[in-house]
């Protein structure tokens, strides 16, 4: 209202020149410092209610008014010139349409997926992402939308990059990211990422014992820090040991490098053992409603364990979670028993690096709010598992492991006796005649 305030007081002065209503003057002068900040609009009726104006001063408040909202910046283009190209030079028409006619392997390549595997994803978020056509232009559609997505994903690139590649507004685009991120994971998690049963648990296990001769296996768990933007008003709530910002990424994998369980948005100054300890997987363990079977007879023998996950020294060691053992003078079988172990976690730590070097997002820091980079870390995993599933994987993904770091294993919980016998009669049973393997002593 600055600028609207000085014309009023010029135009005030022109009237008092003229027509001599100094108390008229008095009152709109003083009006004008009661009313500043407010809108236009607002103010007059405010005005017109309280001071019950007569005709001339509701003339001198409507013209005054008038000049204001003359003089007020217009904006001077709808949409910007870039954007209005986008049906003909967007990499949507322009890259996109002639991958998918002529060249299905730069298309796998583009999108990180087959053309038979996008248009089965298009057709499972098709609906939830349609809008309606208005009278002011035409809704983006659904197939844009996925492209515009997946290459943010695959890429790595910014929002502002697909503002000029894709000829869509940045901030169109940061909420049309976020919307498919939030429509594939509501739509497909069930499918993809569904709550194991107790035949799904058995299925498992006999994969860990085909691939990694590792039996009663449940899954390899471990957590990853995902490289944030720090957070605004977020202190070092974010910071991890390596003096960065991040989010925890927790997951389980099988043996077919696929995620059961992921658990997304911790604070980065979390350990791995926090971090599962406050998990809804730790609380469905201990609850006992994770339909996890019976103890059973490890292979060729009659000793009985519980089935358990594997994890590195971080986690805690209890009836459902295995660890290595700690040290460096260790005995013969407790070597064996780290190596067989570490046979079996290997399969989570190859998963993250084929979803780091799949989805090459991870590449970079998210430089997004925090609940949008937990949208993204868990529609990558969705798709982690989707893709995997049609397309398989490539074998050089699964030998590093970019942009997300291991946790510090400083926080170390101490082993009791009781769920240690369990560790002890596999370290016993994998240097038995039933249970080892011919190369095992050649490793260690």
């Amino acid at each position: 209202m600055r600028k609207s305030g000085h014309t009023m007081r010029i135009f005030v002065r022109f009237v008092s020149r003229s027509w001599k209503k100094r108390d008229m003057i008095n009152q709109i002068n003083c009006r004008m410092n009661q009313i500043k900040g407010k809108g236009y609009k607002k103010a007059f009726w405010e005005w017109w209610h309280f001071s019950k104006m007569d005709a001339v001063q509701v003339f001198l408040f409507a013209a005054l008014g008038y000049l204001y909202l003359k003089k007020k910046r217009q904006r001077r283009t709808w949409v910007h010139p870039i954007n209005t190209a986008r049906h003909t030079h967007g990499h949507f028409v322009t890259l996109y349409r002639p991958l998918r006619e002529r060249d299905p392997v730069k298309f796998f390549n583009y999108l990180r997926m087959s053309i038979h595997t996008f248009d089965e994803l298009l057709m499972k978020v098709r609906e939830p992402l349609t809008k309606r056509d208005t009278n002011m232009r035409a809704a983006i559609p659904p197939e844009e939308m996925l492209v515009l997505t997946l290459r943010y994903l695959a890429s790595g690139c910014s929002l502002k990059d697909l503002h000029y590649n894709f000829r869509i507004g940045r901030s169109t685009a940061g909420e049309i990211v976020r919307k498919v991120c939030q429509t594939i994971w509501e739509t497909m998690k069930d499918q993809c990422l569904q709550t194991p049963t107790g035949e799904t648990w058995l299925a498992i296990a006999a994969g860990f014992w085909e691939r990694a001769n590792y039996p009663n296996c449940l899954g390899a768990v471990d957590g990853k820090h995902v490289r944030i933007v720090k957070p605004l008003h977020s202190g070092s709530l974010y910071q991890n040991y390596k003096h960065y910002f991040s989010i925890g990424l927790l997951a389980v994998a099988d043996a077919n490098y696929n995620f059961v369980y992921v658990d997304v948005g911790s604070y980065g100054k979390d350990s791995d053992s926090t971090l599962f300890r406050n998990s809804t997987l730790w609380n469905e363990i201990e609850g006992g409603n994770l339909n996890i079977p019976r103890p059973a007879p490890l292979p060729g023998s009659d000793v009985s364990v519980p089935y358990a996950f594997v994890g590195d020294e971080a986690f805690g060691l209890s009836t459902h979670l295995l660890r290595p053992y700690s040290g460096t003078h260790l005995t013969v079988k407790k070597r064996v028993f780290n190596y067989r172990l570490s046979r079996a976690r290997r399969y989570v730590e190859c998963s993250f690096g084929i979803l780091s070097n799949k989805w090459r997002i991870f590449h970079r820091p998210l430089d997004v709010n925090v609940d949008f980079c937990v949208d993204i870390v868990k529609c990558c995993c969705i798709l982690h598992n989707y893709v995997r599933a049609r397309d398989g994987v490539n074998f050089e993904d699964t030998l590093t492991v970019t942009g997300l770091d291991e946790y510090a294993n400083d926080d170390i919980i101490p082993v009791n006796r009781h769920t240690n016998r369990f560790r002890d009669a596999l370290s016993n049973y994998f240097t038995s005649n039933a249970g080892q393997v011919p190369w095992q002593m050649d490793i260690i």
